[in-house]
């Protein structure tokens, strides 16, 4: 007997066993979801386990290069690795004694003030639309500041003292993510230390315990991930350096209060595309406009050419185009990862995505590959199957 014709108008018997392999992956999905506690314990030690991985893995990146140069000038690896830590400690030393009470007493401040920077900031405004341009349409409105002020805004020092008291009201869960932070913080420098001494013969172990046929494929995947991690990582963290102290050393320039805290601000908010810089004015615009209306130009002049320093020369320079992601392929990327994964998903949105685009990558020239393998006729086949997309 033939082939049946409805096999033959659906691809024939390799289009049937796809779509029986589609439906037997559905049903092992479904069976998973009515059993998952069997894997609560997995999912635990994936969710211990994942923090302190992360925090290592950029250190590691971070303090390979150094630790490559300590080679290149003859020192053994392991005292290499010990005159970094050697260093490490020095520097937080530094950090702690030094920077960190000084940032701090700056933020109580800052914290401390806010609620009457942002009511002054209402009443300026307030007070600029009923004399501008605007005004009859603004008058229309019946917009009594001083009352919305009294009845919504008139203690905001209560409204945050409510908020800190309702977060205060789930301390248990407060103390166990604590926990479980410091836990991280004490497990990073042991994964760091072998990070360092062998992160090295990682992919040679990975590649040896593969098939023989999938070994220089993988080994390509692995490189081209590497590159990508190492330059995402390294490029972001001496790009959010740099804007920092540019806009520390601006912020001093024209007087701003608080110039040092929002250089910081920026430096941290910075290493999230196009919404780090959103944040980090908001609260500098706010102290401006309360301030005068001379210093919010100062501060529009200052964030532009921080902006434009760091686009046309900082970012160029450091990173180049090694992600290769368009624009609106980051937006997407950052909305989708903080609705999935919140702030972490914000932050390590960029580099997961970069990491999926160098495995589909190849496994997309692979299938270019195999179809000019098995299509007869030389003008269908792909033109260049070996470029990279």
């Amino acid at each position: 007997m033939g082939t049946p014709w409805i096999i033959r108008f659906l691809g024939g018997k390799a289009t049937m066993f796809i779509l029986l392999s589609i439906l037997l992956i559905g049903l092992i999905i479904l069976v998973y979801s009515k059993v998952d506690f069997i894997f609560y314990p997995i999912k635990v030690f994936f969710s211990t386990v994942v923090l302190p991985i992360i925090l290592a893995t950029i250190a590691y990146y971070l303090l390979r290069p150094i630790l490559r140069f300590l080679e290149r000038l003859k020192i053994p690896r392991v005292w290499g690795i010990f005159i970094i830590f050697i260093g490490l400690i020095g520097l937080l030393t530094l950090l702690v004694f030094l920077v960190f009470p000084f940032l701090k007493g700056q933020f109580s401040n800052l914290i401390e003030e806010f609620p009457t920077y942002f009511k002054q900031m209402l009443i300026n405004i307030d007070s600029f639309l009923r004399t501008s341009i605007f005004s009859s349409y603004y008058l229309e409105m019946d917009i009594n500041i001083n009352k919305f002020l009294d009845n919504g805004l008139g203690n905001i020092g209560q409204f945050f003292a409510d908020t800190v008291g309702g977060i205060a009201s789930g301390i248990t869960s407060f103390i166990s993510a604590l926990t479980g932070f410091v836990l991280a913080i004490i497990t990073v420098p042991f994964i760091l230390f072998y990070l360092l001494k062998d992160g090295d013969k990682l992919p040679i172990m990975i590649k040896r315990m593969l098939p023989p046929r999938l070994r220089d494929d993988a080994e390509d995947i692995m490189k081209d991930a590497d590159h990508q991690i190492s330059a995402y990582i390294q490029g972001q963290i001496l790009v959010a350096i740099c804007i920092g102290i540019m806009v520390s050393i601006g912020f001093l320039i024209i007087g701003m209060k608080y110039a040092l805290l929002l250089g910081a601000l920026a430096m941290f908010t910075s290493v999230v595309p196009y919404l780090g810089p959103i944040i980090a004015i908001t609260p500098a615009a706010i102290i401006a406009i309360v301030a005068s209306p001379f210093m919010l130009v100062k501060l529009a002049v200052v964030w532009t050419i921080v902006q434009f320093v760091e686009g046309k020369f900082i970012s160029p320079q450091i990173m180049g185009k090694s992600l290769h992601v368009h624009p609106i392929t980051i937006i997407f990327v950052l909305l989708t990862a903080g609705s999935l994964f919140g702030v972490v998903g914000v932050v390590l949105g960029i580099p997961g995505y970069a990491l999926l685009k160098v495995v589909f990558t190849h496994m997309f020239d692979l299938l270019k590959l195999r179809y000019d393998k098995h299509e007869p006729d030389p003008t269908m086949h792909y033109e260049n199957p070996e470029e990279k997309y």
